[in-house]
């Protein structure tokens, strides 16, 4: 572990290497003469008529279904360990 922290302190002490001095200029300038793809307002107004749709659908009840059986604090528990190791008590 020792050869590790030796090393890595000479990591530390060594100067930066000359290719690193004006790397954050060079990399602004290439993201600067890079041209941005745009979407576009078609793109955000399909998005949110989807999401106006998808909404409006959610919030349509279901058709209503008769009292289910699996109560989850109830006195029966069918699907209860005990019951189904031991039988219906």
């Amino acid at each position: 572990m020792n050869d590790l922290d030796e090393l890595l302190g000479r990591l530390a002490r060594a100067p930066a290497p000359p290719a690193l001095e004006h790397m954050e200029e060079r990399v602004l300038a290439r993201l600067k003469s890079a041209p941005m793809a745009r979407s576009g307002a078609g793109l955000g107004l399909v998005t949110a008529i989807a999401a106006l749709i998808m909404g409006m659908a959610g919030g349509v009840p279901a058709a209503a279904t008769g009292a289910s059986s699996l109560a989850p604090l109830g006195p029966q528990q069918p699907l209860a360990p005990s019951s189904l190791l031991f039988g219906t008590p």
